[in-house]
């Protein structure tokens, strides 16, 4: 089974609540690495209204969704790293989606340069979409906060100072998607899907088997089923979609750098026989942030890095970024750093 965890008393004081769900937390994250949550609504606005008033972005026209378009999908186009990315013919990608910055909730704290990671995100004009910017600005700020809130009690947990972390994500570069799986044709996908029996059943997979790359994950689901987490039985078991709860997930970055005490779980996404949405976040630091060995009895000794390189070269494994190894150099670590 997924934990479900309430973690509302993690946005407060210290206290025996807050001990309690410090505790139920890091007993997930050591074991199952994967959980459900669930707030205070004020907290995690994660309910049907706000991803209803967030996933109108879809309902735009084409030629509107156009304008949103990536630079690899529109030449003409400056954005590289955010915006739109079109559902595509053939089997390697299911699903349509938009990727947003920290510009949709904060002014933009650092210039671009050359750095695609920093790059503008393309909004909808307010009057495509009335009231979508203030909506998801929201939402940006209160699942930043979240991911705040659970690094510290893994902080805690750990036997760090809970604001350890604070520094790397201070003027972080969070992400959030939006995910549109339409239910496709099998002439339209082609040849090489692939499917497994699951209860019986025949479904196709629409979300390959993978461990997010960075820190923290936290998904919202539509209600529609097909998320799944790899137990450590070898079973996979479905993540289920309760209404007003968030699905969290740990990457493979901080499983590295908590010397594996937290645990990076593979999780995939199958085909429920209709659309379906998701809409991650993407919890992470500055591009800028340099990641070190943690000051932990037993930690894994690594060569430091910078976040920035690190992400980039996760991204390049996915086909939406597929042939732009050329379009970021590493920046390595400054010297002043």
């Amino acid at each position: 089974m997924i934990p479900l965890i309430d973690i509302t008393p993690l946005y407060g004081a210290d206290g025996a609540p807050r001990r309690a769900a410090d505790a139920e937390l890091m007993r997930a994250a050591t074991g199952s690495g994967f959980i459900t949550v669930v707030a205070d609504a004020k907290l995690l606005p994660a309910r049907r209204a706000r991803r209803a008033a967030m996933l109108k972005l879809f309902s735009l026209p084409a030629l509107e969704k156009r304008k949103l378009w990536r630079q690899k999908y529109a030449p003409e186009h400056s954005n590289v790293y955010r915006g739109y990315f079109p559902l595509l013919p053939g089997p390697a990608q299911n699903a349509e989606g938009y990727d947003m910055g920290p510009d949709i909730a904060h002014p933009r704290l650092a210039e671009a340069g050359d750095d695609p990671l920093l790059g503008a995100t393309p909004f909808p004009p307010e009057a495509a979409l009335p009231g979508w910017r203030v909506a998801t600005a929201g939402y940006y700020r209160a699942l930043e906060r979240t991911g705040r809130v659970l690094m510290a009690s893994i902080a805690r947990s750990m036997g760090l100072d809970e604001r350890f972390f604070d520094a790397a994500f201070e003027g972080g570069n969070s992400t959030l998607r939006f995910l549109h799986y339409p239910e496709r044709d099998p002439v339209e996908i082609g040849e090489g899907a692939t499917y497994v029996e699951e209860k019986g059943n025949k479904r196709r997979i629409i979300g390959g088997a993978h461990v997010d790359s960075g820190f923290v994950t936290l998904l919202a689901q539509d209600g529609v089923e097909g998320l799944q987490a790899l137990a450590t039985s070898g079973e996979w078991i479905d993540v289920p979609p309760r209404e007003g709860t968030v699905a969290v997930n740990f990457g493979g970055l901080l499983e590295r750098w908590t010397g594996g005490r937290i645990k990076a779980t593979r999780h995939r996404v199958l085909s429920p026989g209709r659309p379906r949405h998701s809409i991650p976040f993407f919890y992470e630091p500055r591009v800028d942030a340099v990641i070190r060995p943690l000051p932990l009895p037993g930690a894994e000794a690594f060569v430091p890095f910078v976040y920035g390189d690190h992400l980039w070269q996760s991204m390049l494994k996915f086909p939406t970024y597929k042939g732009m190894d050329a379009m970021r150099k590493p920046r390595g670590i400054p010297e002043a750093a």
